[in-house]
């Protein structure tokens, strides 16, 4: 009998352990209150634009990040709050990308939003 006992404790353990484990790394894996967005900067012909600087405004702060795009036209943005709003707009030479809004009834936790260039009129 005694076997058994500690058999069934080293069980008990070991499943103990790894649900602790499991439950940690859910919890590194996702925070609820964070949220990212990126997307790609592309010119009138749909062509990835290189060196484009992409503006991101929180509108309750008014605070402004800025993000110059990779080789592929891509920008990216972490850390962002899910309670606030948030404006986009690319700007490249003569060119830029109409506004747009990041709202707090997005609930995607990794938000893709692409920007195409207009020529300035």
């Amino acid at each position: 009998m005694r076997g058994k006992s500690g058999l069934i404790i080293v069980l008990i353990s070991v499943l103990a352990g790894s649900w602790a484990s499991a439950f940690q790394q859910g919890k590194k894996g996702e925070d609820a209150n964070v949220r990212s967005v990126q997307g790609v900067v592309e010119d009138p012909q749909q062509a990835p634009v290189e060196g484009a600087v992409v503006q991101l405004k929180n509108t309750k702060s008014l605070q402004v990040r800025s993000f110059i795009t990779q080789r592929e036209g891509t920008y990216y943005f972490h850390g962002l709050s899910p309670d606030v709003e948030y404006e986009l707009r690319a700007t490249f030479r003569e060119a830029s990308s109409p506004l747009r809004r990041l709202t707090v009834f997005d609930s995607r936790k990794k938000a893709i939003v692409n920007l195409k260039l207009e020529p300035k009129q």
